[in-house]
């Protein structure tokens, strides 16, 4: 006999096509009615059905099947994707508005354009980038040429520029694994960090006429403090690492018996 469709489905039975008004209650935790009041209409309404039929779906889906692979297993774009996009798009637009509404932008006096200001600095983003044209003193003075310098120290700062930009496009293809959790990979999410905190403090130091500290003591630390938080994070990651991957292997196994 042909399966049933959605069409054919009786009134009593939930749906969890996207259509239909009826809200597929969980399974331990049923709604109080002040929950369900809140949610009874508009976008919090609609956030509570996609959580509650996805959830549904998938946990059908895995009691009906042998086997299932998120990757392959996905749900229809409406109302699933839409929804939660909704949802997410919705809190930061409204984050983004509280802040400007009770952190206002302060107006300063208007620049003079015959007076050039005593500290110039690039917009926030490019202060890495900024920071890197600072780094006259590892350019190396060779005592072949009489203690000069092969290229001046702009020229030096740009060829930073292009070697760290040119890093950062390479590990793409040198780590071309599956994995998706840093606590998968701990060398690559150890690099990650050690280049995130580079970053910052790399911009800090293209600040140092603002930072309350010697320019001597924070150029150390510039290059320091990476490979320190490089260091923990692989640690930290290396220690969680054993434990869970055994969880992890206990709930895939679970739904694929090893062969």
């Amino acid at each position: 006999m042909p399966e049933n469709t959605s069409d054919e489905r009786t009134d009593d039975e939930p749906r969890t096509d996207g259509a239909g008004t009826n809200v597929v209650p969980p399974d331990d935790d049923t709604p109080t009615w002040s929950e369900r009041k809140r949610r009874r209409v508009g976008l919090p309404r609609l956030t509570y059905e996609y959580f509650e039929r996805a959830r549904r779906e998938d946990q059908d889906l895995r009691e009906e099947s042998t086997y299932v692979e998120r990757d392959v297993l996905a749900f229809p774009t409406w109302p699933h994707e839409l929804i939660r996009n909704l949802a997410l798009t919705s809190f930061f637009v409204g984050m983004l508005l509280l802040l400007a509404a009770t952190l206002p932008p302060h107006i300063g006096a208007p620049a003079n354009r015959s007076v050039t200001p005593s500290i110039i600095l690039p917009d926030w983003y490019l202060y890495w980038s900024f920071g890197l044209l600072k780094l006259g003193p590892l350019n190396p003075e060779l005592a072949v040429l009489g203690g000069e310098k092969v290229v001046s120290d702009k020229t030096y700062g740009v060829l930073a520029n292009v070697v760290v930009v040119g890093v950062i496009a390479m590990v793409p293809f040198l780590n071309k694994g599956s994995a998706r959790r840093p606590v998968e990979q701990p060398f690559w999410a150890a690099i990650g960090v050690g280049g995130t905190v580079f970053a910052f403090t790399i911009a800090v130091y293209s600040a140092k006429n603002l930072v309350p500290m010697s320019p001597p003591l924070l150029f150390d630390l510039t290059f320091l403090l990476p490979p320190v938080a490089a260091a923990i994070s692989y640690a930290v990651l290396k220690t969680m690492r054993e434990g869970y991957m055994y969880d992890l292997n206990r709930r895939y196994y679970r739904l694929r018996p090893p062969k």
